[in-house]
Order: structure tokens, then C-alpha cells, then sequence
């Protein structure tokens, strides 16, 4: 059995880099890499959408943190780099990056999705976006 671990889990304010992640978790134990890069749209319920700013709780960094490690642990995992920006982005920019390496595609494409989706359903991170129409909302706001 390998070593799990976590080679990157992160707020940053500075530019994400998808294929950054995807090299991060390159392991000769690993058959499969699979990234994901969540990515700034220009639109949102039929609404322009200028850009957005992501505010994080101050333990975003530590839950991240967690999530990763989670993930890690699982059966097959070799590695994991996620990370999350916060401050100002514009479309195109990428909000979220992660990738996972495991020994088979299935697993890799699970541990990603799963990776994923806890980050966004427990990471306190909060989404303010700002319309062409010169309004804004927050989102996943208390």
C-alpha cells in the first residue's frame, strides 16, 4: 500500500493553475489523474454576470484542509491538490481547482467528484457577483 497525501489544499488570492494541480498529484503508483477547474462564468440565471468576489470564513483554509485529507485517505488514493481563490475574479478566471491520482480512472474520477462536492458543501466561502445591470447578489450566504 502507498502513502496517501495531500500535496496542496489552499485559499489563495493569486491566480489558480488547473494543469499546476494536475502535475501536483503525478504519482508512478497512479494509472489515472483526473482535474477539475471550477470556472467564472459570464452568466448566471439568465443574467450578465461581470465578475465575482469570494469571501472566506477564517476557517476555510483549515476545512479545505480536512476535506483533503478525507479524500486522500480513501482506498486507492495516491495524492490530492485542491484549492480554492477568494477576492476579486473575472470571467474565465478559475474559482476552484482540484485533482486526485489514483491506481484506476473509476476511482480517480470518484474521488474528484467527491472532492468536490464537500468542498463546496463544507467550505464556509461565500459568493458575491455582480450584474452588467450594475446590481449584485450574494450567494450561499448566511
Amino acid at each position: 500500500m502507498s502513502e496517501h497525501k495531500v500535496v496542496l489544499a489552499e485559499l489563495s488570492e493569486a491566480t489558480l493553475d488547473a494543469a499546476a494541480h494536475l502535475a501536483a498529484v503525478s504519482h508512478p503508483a497512479a494509472g489515472a489523474t483526473v482535474g477539475f477547474s471550477g470556472v467564472v462564468r459570464d452568466h448566471d440565471h439568465g443574467r450578465t454576470v461581470l465578475e465575482l468576489e469570494y469571501v472566506a470564513h477564517p476557517s476555510a483554509a483549515e476545512i479545505i484542509a480536512e476535506i483533503a485529507a478525507e479524500i486522500a485517505a480513501l482506498e486507492h488514493v495516491e495524492a490530492v491538490a485542491v484549492s480554492h481563490r477568494v477576492g476579486l475574479l473575472g470571467v474565465g478566471d478559475i474559482a476552484l481547482a482540484a485533482a486526485v491520482s489514483t491506481a484506476h480512472r473509476a476511482e480517480a474520477y470518484e474521488a474528484c467528484s467527491q472532492l468536490v462536492e464537500e468542498v463546496k458543501a463544507r467550505v464556509p466561502i461565500w459568493k458575491r457577483q455582480r450584474f452588467a445591470e450594475g446590481d449584485e447578489e450574494w450567494v450561499a450566504c448566511p
